[in-house]
C-alpha cells in the first residue's frame, strides 16, 4: 500500500495517542520504555504542540505516516518518521529516526516513508546530511536504510543500555548529492 507523510500536528493527537497505546510492547522491544505519564492525552497534546514550534523554529520535523488500509478507505497512522538535531549552519545536517506499527512491518512502507523523508530533507528543508543509530540486532531498520542509500560509517561498542544489556549501534549517513 502507498504511503504519505504529513507534519505531525497538535490536531492528530487523538490517534497518535491510539498508535503510541496500541503499538506500547512492540516499540518497547527497541527503544526505552516511556512513564505512564507520556501516554497522558494532555502530555501528547503538549508534545506535538512542541513539534510544531520545533519545525517553525527548524529545530525537528516530525512527521506521521499514513496509508490508506484497504476496505476502509480511509487514511490509517502506521508510523512516525522524525528528523531531529537540525544543524545549521555549516553542517546542514539531521538525525533520523522512525518506527512503523508492528503491523505494518515487512510490507515496504518503513523503505518508502524513508524516501519520501530523504526527498523532503534534501528538498525543502536543503539539508545536506542524514545519519542514523540502528541496533545491529535491528536487521529490518538496517534494510531500510540500506534501500534508500545510506551507508555504515562507523559501529560504536557497547554504547546504549537496554533492558539491562549494553549493544553496539551502528552509524549510518546519506548524503544529498
Amino acid at each position: 500500500m502507498p504511503v504519505i507523510i504529513k507534519p505531525a500536528t497538535i490536531t492528530d493527537a487523538d490517534v497518535v495517542l491510539d498508535f503510541e497505546l496500541q503499538n506500547r510492547a512492540y516499540f518497547e522491544q527497541w527503544v526505552h520504555s516511556r512513564t505512564d505519564a507520556f501516554y497522558d492525552p494532555a502530555k501528547v497534546r503538549a508534545s506535538l504542540q512542541a513539534a510544531e514550534t520545533e519545525r517553525e523554529q527548524d529545530k525537528s520535523y516530525q512527521y506521521l505516516i499514513w496509508t490508506t488500509a484497504s476496505g476502509i478507505g480511509q487514511a490509517q497512522l502506521i508510523g512516525r518518521i522524525n528528523l531531529t538535531n537540525i544543524v545549521r549552519p555549516h553542517y546542514n545536517k539531521a538525525a533520523l529516526g522512525y518506527r512503523m506499527a508492528q503491523h505494518a512491518t515487512g510490507k515496504g512502507q518503513a523503505s518508502e516513508a524513508v524516501k519520501l523523508i530523504v526527498q523532503e530533507a534534501f528538498g525543502a528543508l536543503q539539508l545536506w546530511r542524514i545519519e542514523a543509530l540502528v541496533r545491529p540486532s535491528n536487521m529490518g531498520s538496517a534494510k531500510v536504510l540500506e534501500k534508500n542509500g545510506f551507508t555504515v560509517f562507523g559501529r560504536s561498542r557497547r554504547s546504549v543500555e537496554l533492558h539491562g544489556e549494553w549493544h553496539d549501534l551502528l552509524h549510518f549517513e546519506r548524503h544529498a548529492e
